[in-house]
């Protein structure tokens, strides 16, 4: 039997997780980034949950410098004094360090930059991708994992299109040595949370640049969720300086300066004392608009989709690398077994349930965020707003492990 060739098109996390996962099984993998030069995460911090690090393991990656390990969450009242404490062992890490992981352990010469895809067809044997810099390339298996703005769900799902919440997030990476010691001394160390009414402020340690983790080269990675109606405030956030309004989101440097002056000073008005001195060390935040996607299908013959490309899930479960890892793992486990369109028909099936939970779980979760609420959403926010489930549910998957029925 020939080698089998899968073309996955997205080359930041859940493309290189399906692409090292095929390759450990054998398969021969090229990987299409529309982006020309080195990809970042800025400004985005990530919990590295341990079904994650499982998955890393078991691609035999090195996971033993991933991140900070902490112990405990708090949450902080309006004057700054601790009103609850948890217990929780996790492991935080940056975006750009799980990144660097992943994108070491695959081949250069497999990872294609600056080639966006642009169209493609399939016959019962094998699938042709068209891409922007005029080449084609002949597989047996299409991947998309190119994110939120999918071109491959685009093409495939036109009508599954990202779902505003309802409210944005403010975020920015502080290095540690500019914290203040007070502010370090009260803060570093654990996931600390701050909620005024119908907000929700968090902040905890990360690595620093090129997976640095000594003492005081670590960064502090923050995250202010704040209500935006979708007819008003949201266009306005996404207006540039030049009057350009962008869609779904809007790069950090074109931010307008009046946005982030009203959200400094909303900081100075809302926030605890320690979390305002934070907020004025920031430099240039990012503002992340919040979405949801659910797609209704991931198989389309020999034609996938995977990760955030198909399901994308409010933050506030932290469950975005774990799924698209395991969306990763089951679609190579089908492989093996079966043909590639019977094999892409079983993942859906296993994997569409999956990812539902989760969408799910995190609406509830951000329910009491949003800047309007059905009847729904209010009854969700009296259970999951109060302070005492903010601090046991935020950033936990276990209720996957739970059965259908407590949900």
């Amino acid at each position: 039997m020939s080698q089998r060739h899968a073309l996955i098109v997205g080359g930041s996390m859940s493309g290189l997780l399906a692409a090292i996962t095929l390759i450990r099984r054998g398969w021969q993998v090229d990987v299409f980034e529309r982006v020309a030069g080195e990809l970042a995460g800025r400004g985005a911090g990530i919990v590295a949950q341990p079904e994650l690090i499982a998955r890393l393991d078991g691609l035999g990656l090195d996971t033993r410098n991933l991140g900070v390990a902490i112990t405990k969450r708090q949450i902080l009242d309006s004057d700054g004094r601790v009103t609850a404490t948890g217990a929780c062992p996790q492991i935080l890490t940056a975006w750009e360090c799980v990144y660097r992981l992943l994108r070491d352990a695959f081949p250069e010469n497999n990872y294609h930059r600056g080639r966006g895809l642009v169209a493609f067809e399939q016959t019962s044997r094998t699938v042709t991708a068209h891409f922007s810099d005029g080449g084609s390339l002949e597989g047996d298996i299409l991947i998309g994992a190119d994110g939120l703005r999918s071109t491959v769900r685009q093409h495939c799902l036109p009508s599954a299109v990202p779902l505003y919440a309802g409210y944005v997030a403010w975020r920015a990476l502080i290095a540690e040595s500019a914290l203040p010691a007070p502010i370090h001394r009260e803060l570093f160390e654990t996931l600390t949370f701050c909620l005024p009414p119908g907000e929700q402020f968090l902040g905890y340690p990360v690595a620093g640049p090129d997976n640095d983790l000594r003492q005081g080269s670590r960064r502090y990675n923050i995250v202010w969720y704040r209500p935006a109606g979708e007819a008003d405030a949201l266009p306005r956030l996404l207006t540039d300086e030049q009057g350009v309004t962008h869609a779904l989101s809007i790069p950090p440097p074109l931010i307008r300066r009046d946005a982030i002056a009203e959200m400094r000073a909303a900081a100075e008005r809302l926030l605890a004392p320690q979390f305002r001195a934070v907020v004025r060390l920031i430099d240039e935040p990012l503002l992340q608009p919040i979405y949801d996607l659910a797609s209704p299908r991931l198989a389309f013959g020999r034609v996938a989709i995977i990760g955030d490309a198909a399901f994308v899930a409010r933050p506030h479960v932290a469950a975005g690398l774990s799924k698209a890892a395991d969306d990763a793992a089951a679609l190579a486990a089908a492989l093996d077994a079966d043909d590639v369109e019977n094999a892409l028909r079983r993942f859906e099936a296993e994997r569409l349930p999956e990812n539902n939970r989760i969408i799910e779980r995190a609406r509830h979760l951000g329910a009491y965020l949003q800047a309007t609420q059905s009847a729904e959403e209010r009854k969700r926010s009296v259970r999951h707003g109060i302070p005492e489930a903010v601090l046991a549910e935020t950033a936990l998957i276990d209720f996957l492990r739970e059965p259908e029925s407590a949900h």
